[in-house]
This record gives structure tokens, sequence and C-alpha cells, in this order.
């Protein structure tokens, strides 16, 4: 059995490799960054992993997730987002309160009760943030999606989801008056910050760039 760490270390390396355009390996410092850690902790864990099977490294190398540690990680994943979503519909948590709460639930080690929650919920596909759920086989669905930074002027698109799902962050998603499959239109962009000027329910609003860079979206007939 695997311990919570190990688990954490497992999730954290799929859902970086996950953002990687070609799906590859991670590296050391990156890693150590996202966990907060340092670089000689995160070594002593790969080693850990490396002869559990989970990953593939050489020192000063990338990180690669075996089709065990890549099964495994989905299925944390599919444990976490089940929660937020049971958290969110069943019990009236906010969606920027689901996150932290669900990042305890999902070690519990009971397939048997994974499966009765995914059929309680009705098999959804998506949580409360937009991100997709794995299924029992570490299946998803994967939308065509881009960063609303990478959106053109004129265009109309949909929130499909966030990617910093802090409470800070999703508390002024709302203040703004977006929420997952809100329609927006991109009125301009500024050259000199890169700042973006959308309109939403007839409101326009210019946001940061930082504020783009965390906005996944989709065009309107997705």
């Amino acid at each position: 059995m695997l311990t919570i760490a190990e688990e954490n270390y497992i999730k954290q390396l799929l859902l970086l490799s996950l953002e990687l355009p070609n799906k590859g390996g991670v590296g050391t410092n990156e890693l150590a960054i996202s966990l907060e850690v340092k670089p000689s902790t995160v070594n002593d864990m790969l080693k850990k992993l490396r002869t559990k099977e989970f990953i593939q490294f050489e020192k000063y190398g990338k990180i690669y997730l075996t089709e065990l540690g890549k099964f495994t990680g989905l299925q944390i994943i599919r444990k976490h987002r089940l929660w937020e979503t049971f958290l969110y519909q069943k019990l009236d948590f906010t969606w920027d309160e689901v996150h932290e709460v669900a990042e305890q639930l999902e070690h519990i080690q009971s397939p048997k009760l994974v499966e009765k929650l995914d059929k309680f919920l009705g098999f959804p596909s998506f949580d409360p943030h937009g991100d997709p759920i794995p299924n029992s086989r570490g299946e998803m669905v994967q939308l065509s999606k881009k960063l609303l930074f990478d959106a053109e002027i004129g265009s109309i698109c949909k929130m499909v989801a966030v990617k910093d799902n802090s409470a800070v962050f999703l508390n002024y998603v709302i203040e703004i008056g977006l929420g997952i499959n809100n329609r927006m239109k991109i009125i301009s962009k500024q050259e000199f910050d890169d700042s973006i000027e959308i309109e939403v329910d007839k409101k326009r609003v210019r946001v940061s760039n930082k504020f783009a860079q965390n906005i996944y979206i989709v065009s309107e007939n997705q």
C-alpha cells in the first residue's frame, strides 16, 4: 500500500505531465517547486517510487510515470474529483471550499466506496471546476480547450475549467461574474501588459495576463 506522501507525488507527477504539450517527462526541480519541497526531498521519494516501479528516472534526467504509475495517478485524481463533486452537489460546499477537503478524502482506500460514490452521483464526467473525472478504467473525456490568454479578439467562447483551484483565485472568478459554462466575448487585448477585455453577461471587464493564464475555454460550438 502507498503512503499518503507517495500518492501525492504520483498525482502531482501525472498532473504536471498532462500539462506538457507532448506528455513528456517532468523535471525534478519542477516537481519540487509544485510540491513546495526541497529537491533533495524529491530525490529521496523518487528512489522509493522507482523501486516500487511507479516511475522511471535517472539522476539529473526527466521523470516518467510507468503504466502502473499513470493508472495509479488517475485513480487518485478520480477519487479527488468525485469527492469534490459530492461535496459541491450534495453537501452544499462552495467550489472554492471543496478542493482542500477532497485532498484528504482522496486517500481513502476503498474501491467499493468509490464505485458506489460514482454511481450515486450519476457517473459525472466533470468536477465543479470543469476538470474531467477519470472512470474506473482510467479513461476520461478530453476537451479541445485552450487558455483564455490564447483566445482571438472577437471570438465568443465559454469557460470550461480553471487551472488554479485556490480559494483566492476562485473567489476572484466569481467576483468577475464567471462560472463553468459561462459565455464570454473577447473584446480587445492590451499589447502593453497582455491584459484582456472580455464581455460577460453584457458587462465588460478587463482581466490580467495572470488571470487569462488560469482560465480554460472552448469555442461556443463545442
